[in-house]
């Protein structure tokens, strides 16, 4: 702490959210510092037994909100939290110290940084190792050039730790990775790409390589895994002059080494000439306190942190992209469908160039398939179809002849169309009852059934399970719920029964005659509708 903040730093009262494995060691530092005001947690057990170590108060998440005497908030929760808790604490007007990452969204990250500027407020994030006595020694190394121009970097971050089920591995461990080797490098990547194997758990990585190519032609690799023998921690920086490794892992006094190893040429032959390391001596200090009292110092001074939401946000940037390549590979390395484009006339029916069809779908004889439209595999479409635009059908689902699709409607697996149906654009289909991202419920679909001559209206919603009567009306933007009787004309949500209709499509009055066709019906002791022969 400087002598001219001192005073001002003194004055920062703090609340930490979250005193679980890493959030106890924020609540420790900042108590030390003399800027613990309370804590919270979930677990009350948890909060009372930090507040009563450091003789602070143990409070909910809404009191901290509303106390005045608090200035800063330090979060500490898991990053599924960390956009929701930071922007209430910036709604509230404090500052706000959010440990890695910033959040799992680029567009919540962008709107934290965003609100903090607007409203003059400090946000931090917690890349801990920008911090580190010996990583800023390193980068000053850097700096004044004592290695050269740099090539590449790699860093390592391995371990058999703590597993995760909410996010892989690339978002537990490399945010701090790729803080530092984006501060040594003083620009964004041109290029990202990831690579992840997933061992564990399907839809989880356990080990990332993560490959940056930067202006200029240096590289960088961030390699992680918590599924490693034994914990390794290093950044190796290679430049033209030497070489440079900072092991976390290592004593003190052995956590920077520097060798001066250099090339010759003899000839056209490459040979390395190599160096002794040698240690590179650095005053030890705890990183976690130069992180808390580098938060309390730009609260008090109303100064930009080292790593500021803008920070926190170019890193989100290329974990983002990395993510992204993890789930294209991914995607490559599962069975892909095999899809049949089919341009033009096909055996008697129309597919627009734009649109899709699998190889073993059978399309009967003057169907009309329209613009951007996809059928899956083992899907049966009858004769004189019409399948509008952004239409997906299947797989596994029959469809009758003469049957009409609007525009924007998936007929999913489990629904069954049967001739003469009638569905209106943007109308929806489900196939399970309580659908989760995360949930494989593929086991559970419920079949629908829409009889005959039915007709589903616009923005309509027929919930699994149930099945539409011949020729009955469904409403435009009805929640069907049940089943619909043959004839019934049903509307509302949930959707109620609110006359008959004939099987022109006519409604129906009190003589049950349809006016158009003269076709005459009656109701059953049931309460259900039937045609009487003419």
């Amino acid at each position: 702490m400087s002598n001219n903040s001192g005073k001002e730093v003194a004055k920062i009262r703090v609340a930490v959210v979250g005193c679980g494995g890493w959030g106890k060691n924020l609540v420790r530092n900042f108590a030390e510092l003399g800027a613990l005001a309370c804590v919270v947690d979930p677990d009350p057990g948890v909060a009372a037994q930090q507040a009563g170590l450091h003789q602070v108060a143990a409070k909910d998440f809404a009191s901290v909100l509303a106390d005045s005497h608090i200035d800063a908030v330090v979060i500490a929760a898991p990053a599924a939290q960390h956009f929701m808790l930071a922007q209430q604490v910036l709604l509230a007007g404090k500052h706000v110290y959010v440990e890695k990452p910033l959040a799992l969204d680029l567009a919540e990250a962008t709107a934290l940084c965003d609100l903090a500027e607007k409203r003059g407020l400090t946000l931090m994030v917690g890349h801990l190792l920008q911090y580190h006595p010996v990583f800023l020694h390193l980068k000053r190394m850097v700096t004044e050039g004592a290695l050269g121009k740099l090539n590449y970097i790699y860093s390592n971050r391995l371990n058999i730790g703590k597993l995760r089920r909410e996010e892989d591995v690339m978002w537990s461990f490399a945010p701090h990775d790729v803080s530092m080797i984006l501060s040594i490098m003083g620009s964004e990547p041109l290029h990202v790409s990831a690579v992840g194997s997933y061992h564990l758990q399907s839809n989880v990585a356990d080990v990332t390589t993560m490959h940056l190519e930067f202006p200029g032609g240096a590289n960088a690799h961030v390699f992680v895994s918590w599924l490693h023998p034994f914990k390794e921690q290093k950044l190796v920086l290679i430049g033209t002059k030497a070489m440079a490794v900072f092991d976390d892992t290592e004593n003190w006094d052995r956590k920077l080494v520097v060798y001066a190893h250099d090339v010759d040429w003899k000839g056209q032959i490459p040979v390395a000439r190599k160096a002794e390391g040698r240690a590179i001596a650095v005053a030890e200090q705890e990183p976690l306190r130069e992180e808390c009292q580098h938060f309390l110092d730009s609260v008090a001074n109303k100064t930009v942190p080292r790593t500021d939401g803008r920070e926190g946000l170019r890193v989100l940037k290329v974990l983002t992209k990395a993510a992204d390549a993890l789930i294209r590979q991914k995607q490559k390395s599962e069975a892909p469908v095999q899809l049949l484009r089919v341009v033009g006339q096909h055996e008697g029916a129309f597919i627009h160039e734009t649109s899709y069809v699998d190889a073993d779908v059978s399309i009967g004889a003057n169907s009309k398939i329209w613009h951007f439209s996809h059928l899956l595999s083992d899907v049966t479409l009858g004769r004189d179809c019409n399948v509008g635009q952004n239409v997906v059908i299947g797989p596994r689902v029959r469809i009758g002849n003469n049957v009409k699709i609007q525009n924007n409607v998936s007929v999913y697996e489990g629904v069954t169309l049967e001739d003469d149906v009638f569905c209106g654009p943007s109308c929806v289909f489900t196939n399970v009852n309580n659908p989760r991202s995360q949930v494989q419920r593929k086991a559970e679909y419920k079949p629908t059934l829409v009889k005959r001559g039915a007709s589903i209206g616009a923005n309509a919603t027929i919930v699994c399970g149930h099945t539409l009567g011949q020729y009955c009306f469904v409403a435009a933007g009805a929640v069907v719920a049940s089943n619909v009787p043959d004839f019934a004309m049903v509307a509302g949500v949930p959707a109620r029964r609110i006359g008959w209709m004939s099987r022109s499509g006519i409604k129906l009055g009190h003589d049950l005659v349809c006016p158009q066709d003269g076709s005459r019906y009656r109701e059953t002791p049931a309460g259900t509708l039937e045609l009487m022969e003419s």
